[in-house]
């Protein structure tokens, strides 16, 4: 083997590197290090670019010295630096959530271990003889080795960190010659098992930093704040290279980087600076000062918040007022680059969670780049910032298991206690100096153990700022106590909301209580987030939750034929072991498209609430969701008022003074405006930001509330068909029917229609000489199981759900008061199972065609709870618009509708598919009084009920949803497949949470509904 067997061996993390130091760029003067950007200072040099790449199969398949200078570069390619070699053609991409890719068999991996070459040339310009040179590496995966000029300079590891080599003695003036051999596995790949696609390369930025002989190595940036939070302290503590001190000047800066606040002179060690009445930052308020450091070679420019956390009586507060975090995991993840992400791509996802309300971030499960630090700091973001530790496969091994004592292995053996240790390390000094880091993280499901308490004592000792966090705490190794008492937050992911009420109410835990990772977003989802909100709200202890995750994680492999996106998953590449569609976990698609799970998170975590009304009395009391900013500061109220659909008047509420409610409390105000006297009316209020910030604009919609009028509704037949219709007036006139064994023949003037004896249901619709039911009707129950059907999707095709069918007993049809009647008992099961639900249906048939019916539903309790309940119709292609009164516009459900507000809604059929890159149920609408389909003909079905119903209209067909594993594989139907729903389960989040709250399960034993269907052809 060519190189030394680092890789391997816990006892040698690195080889060459400096010691880990707080991130910072210098300048040559204070000018430069005031504008923040790297890129503009003359002591920074990027390396990124085309590199010359060779792939190995195997590390030991490499025979030539590649890195010599003058090595012949035959069978070398050009890749770019920062990316990873999965997305340029070299090995395969692999997506696996829990499972490592390589046998258990610490520190070993594979000899079969993957390797890339990288070789490229560099300068050193003239003039630089004098300075000392470092070469920073901020992300290669897994492991490297480092050459220059043909030297060997050194080795490390831990992907997602930076690692700095003072290659001072190994350059010269003119040309240089880097060369970098990257592992794609070593001993520190058994510590980053974490959910994600596992890619290798150089994946962050390479660079070159040029400092004076003698300069400052490192320096702590220190805050303290007095009892009345009217003074700071900031105390500086300087680190020299070799310990040799250098004079140097300090200056600090208020926010407008011109107010000089103090100034003065350090010759060596610490030095403080006191301020009075400082602005103190928060997410909400990211004060920032500026605090340069001057020597007589350099200047180095830090951006100082000062905010003080702390736990009082098992709360989270921060500079003296309680917080919520309102919060998000994220992985860096780009469908094309993978974890090779541009500030570009970062501050993407920052405007994204500024848009949405989102003011916390988990950097889950690894460091970000230093530059994302820097943004959270200047825009406003809580940070959990994670270590690069995850051990979950552990859990997978033979006789393992998460509770078993294979969990805690890694966490609890003395031959990882470096690596844990460094980890740990690398993480907390490298970002201790940003405001934005509010919590320090272990890691993720790797266990608990002697390695993490060590971790644990080394950052009390290091960072008293700062609060810590381990979820993986729960799991300890089998007869050992473990010592919690430098662990300050009870970290649960995925807690029920019965095992979160328990905790306050009965444990009574004297810790607050976080959710590091909740609300699955995986698909169409979630939808249990108003539910987790309002815990969240009641217990002053729960300090909040990270949703996970941020983004679906897919590569793009360019379109079909007929243009339709194409995402690949785990499993797309043929890989072993793989997650399948686990990694599509997402806010928002790879692309950063918006799911409606992140528009739902948004209103749910909106800033503003109204918390009670009294619409008669035009008297609302609203609560200002903030921990900091006052209400009539930060946005204005427009409200309106609408009557089936149409609005009667608007509002806006702009006067700071009406507006001016204080963080956390309640105010009234009052509106005058004409009360409507008839029909469904509604108000909205929309909250919109008052002031252009860094990421949004003034106007921008915050969230909103709406609440009914106290009016009565207009009658549900002849007021509202009317409405609906116009002067619309079917033909009307004698009816007969005849029957078979099998079928009622039903005819009117203007209408034909078959109903089948032995299913209960029409099987053909024929309306004004037009097809209007193409193909039989069916009782449903089934929906294309949601990501977040994962687990209950089993049980219920166990029961045949996905296969049920009708079954008619009985069937009496006759002719009462010129109206047609059919009543029929009939049952649904399925083959190899009994009855799942027994059904007495009465249909009455009018003679201008229109159809009512009443359903009366027994559920065999023995069954699980079901999907949904309703009438399925195929309906013409034709039929493409879609108008409705209910939530909308974006898909609705029982527990997923606070995205949704009720309103007259249109819409094509094709803009209510919600594309989800794997197919399932979408594009439903809850709470609806009436659906209207119809074609650009004129042809079309009303449909209403007495009580609020579900529908979908789509081309694809739930079997269809059901079967197919991508969007791009999706045939339409042929027909305009309409669902009409009495009810429809919950979304929930159980793809990785909890069982569906038992309120949103469709499980009574016993329901009727009712349902008025009225064909109609009529010029639009």
């Amino acid at each position: 083997m060519l190189v030394k067997n680092y890789f391997e061996d816990t006892k040698t993390l690195h080889v060459g590197t400096m010691e880990d130091r707080a991130y910072y760029i210098p300048y040559p003067h204070q000018a430069g290090a005031m504008s923040g950007d790297r890129n503009t200072s003359k002591r920074f040099q990027l390396l990124n670019g085309e590199w010359n790449f060779k792939y190995f199969n195997s590390i030991y398949d490499i025979t030539e010295e590649f890195y010599l200078e003058g090595c012949d570069m035959e069978g070398f390619n050009k890749i770019p630096v920062p990316s990873v070699w999965q997305n340029h053609g070299y090995d395969r991409h692999q997506y696996t959530n829990i499972k490592y890719p390589f046998p258990f068999d610490p520190p070993y991996v594979p000899v079969e271990n993957p390797c890339g070459a990288y070789v490229r040339q560099f300068e050193i310009a003239a003039g630089n003889e004098d300075m000392r040179k470092y070469i920073n590496f901020e992300g290669v995966d897994s492991c490297y080795y480092l050459w220059i000029n043909g030297v060997f300079v050194g080795y490390s590891q831990v992907s997602h960190s930076t690692s700095e080599f003072d290659i001072t003695d190994f350059v010269r003036e003119g040309t240089n010659t880097i060369a970098v051999l990257v592992l794609k596995w070593c001993d520190g790949s058994y510590l980053e098992d974490q959910d994600k696609f596992r890619t290798s390369g150089i994946f962050r930025d390479v660079y070159i930093l040029y400092r004076p002989q003698e300069h400052i190595r490192d320096f702590f940036v220190k805050t303290a704040l007095s009892d009345n939070y009217k003074k700071a302290d900031i105390t500086v503590e300087l680190e020299y290279l070799d310990g040799k001190p250098v004079p140097a000047d300090y200056v600090l800066l208020a926010a407008d980087a011109r107010t000089e606040l103090g100034r003065g002179t350090v010759q060596e060690g610490d030095f403080r600076i006191n301020l009075e009445n400082p602005r103190l930052w928060n997410a909400e308020q990211p004060n920032l000062y500026t605090l340069v450091l001057n020597t007589a070679q350099e200047a180095i420019a830090i951006r100082v918040g000062i905010r003080e956390i702390k736990i009082i009586d098992g709360v989270v507060y921060l500079n003296g007022e309680k917080i919520k975090f309102r919060g998000v995991n994220r992985h860096d993840s780009n469908p094309v680059t993978g974890p090779a992400v541009t500030v570009e791509d970062m501050l993407k996802d920052l405007t994204l969670m500024k848009q949405h309300n989102i003011n916390a971030i988990r950097t889950s499960h690894y460091p970000n780049a230093p530059v994302f630090t820097e943004f959270c700091d200047k825009y406003g973001f809580y940070v959990i910032a994670e270590a690069d530790i995850e051990t979950h496969g552990t859990t997978t091994i033979f006789g393992g298991g998460q509770d078993g004592k294979a969990f805690p292995m890694l966490a609890h053996d003395p031959d990882y206690e470096a690596s844990i240790l460094d980890r740990v390390r690398k993480n907390v000094i490298r970002d201790k100096n940003h405001a934005c880091v509010v919590i320090w993280s272990l890691g993720n499901e790797s266990g608990f153990g002697r390695n993490f308490e060590s971790a644990l004592r080394w950052i009390k000792g290091y960072d008293t700022s700062r609060l810590t966090h381990y979820e993986s705490a729960h799991y300890t190794p089998e007869g050992y106590k473990c010592d919690f008492s430098n662990l300050d937050l009870f970290s649960c992911m995925y807690a029920s909301i019965e095992y979160i009420k328990k905790y306050f109410e009965e444990v009574r835990g004297d810790k607050p209580f976080i959710q590091c990772e909740y609300i699955h977003a995986m698909g169409n989802g979630p939808g249990d987030i108003e539910d987790y909100h309002d815990l969240i709200q009641k217990y002053d202890g729960f300090c909040g939750g990270f949703v996970w995750e941020l983004c679906d994680h897919a590569v793009y492999m360019g379109r079909t034929e007929d243009g339709r996106e194409k995402y690949y998953y785990g499993g797309d590449f043929g890989e072993f072991p793989h997650d399948g569609n686990f990694c599509m976990d997402g806010l928002v698609y790879p692309d950063r498209r918006i799911h409606t799970g992140l528009l739902e998170y948004k209103n749910v975590i909106r800033p503003l609430r109204l918390v009670k009304e009294n619409p008669k009395e035009g008297k609302f009391t609203f609560q200002n969701m903030l921990d900091f900013v006052n209400t009539g500061d930060y946005l204005y109220v427009s409200y309106s008022v609408a009557r089936n659909g149409e609005v009667i008047a608007r509002g806006i509420i702009e006067d700071e003074s009406i507006l001016n409610i204080k963080p956390h409390e309640e105010k009234v105000i009052y509106l005058t405006f004409d009360q409507p006297i008839e029909g469904d009316c509604y108000i909205k209020f929309d909250y919109h930001q008052k002031n252009d910030l860094a990421l949004t604009k003034r106007g921008h919609l915050l969230g909103f509330d709406q609440v009914k009028a106290a009016v009565d509704r207009i009658g549900l037949k002849e007021d509202r068909i009317k409405s609906l219709l116009g002067e619309y007036d079917s033909p009307k006139g004698e009816m007969s029917f005849s029957e078979t064994d099998r079928y009622i023949f039903v005819s009117g003037v203007n209408f034909k229609y078959t109903y089948n004896k032995l299913t209960g249901a029409f099987e053909r619709m024929v309306y004004d000489n037009n097809v209007l039911l193409e193909k039989p009707m069916n009782y449903n129950i089934w929906r294309a199981p949601t990501d977040n059907d994962r687990n209950v999707r089993g049980k219920w095709e166990e029961c045949g759900y996905d296969r049920a069918f009708s079954r008619a007993y009985s069937t009496q049809v006759s002719m009462e008061d010129s109206n047609i009647r059919i009543i029929t008992e009939l049952s649904v099961t399925a083959v190899h199972i009994q009855r799942i639900l027994d059904i007495s249906t009465e249909w009455n048939i009018a003679g201008d065609g229109t159809i009512s019916v009443n359903m009366q539903v027994e559920k065999n309790m023995e069954t699980p709870y079901l999907p949904r309940f309703g009438l399925r119709l195929f309906l013409p292609q034709e039929i493409n618009k879609v108008e409705y009164f209910g939530f909308g516009p974006y898909e609705s459900y029982a527990d997923k509708r606070r995205a949704s507000y009720i309103d007259r809604f249109t819409a094509r059929v094709d803009n209510l598919h919600e594309d989800y890159i794997k197919p399932q149920e979408n594009g439903s609408h809850w709470g609806c009084h009436y659906v209207k389909v119809s074609s650009d003909s004129g042809l079309g079905l009303l449909v209403l009920d007495d009580e609020p119903f579900g529908f979908n209209a789509s081309y694809y067909t739930q079997e269809e949803l059901t079967s197919k594993l991508h969007n791009f594989e999706l045939e339409k139907s042929g027909s305009t497949v309409l669902c009409l729903d009495y009810a429809q389960s919950g979304i929930g989040s159980n793809s990785c949470g909890p069982e569906l709250i038992e309120k949103y399960r469709l499980n009574a034993q016993r329901f009727h509904t009712t349902m008025l269907l009225k064909p109609f052809v009529k010029s639009e």
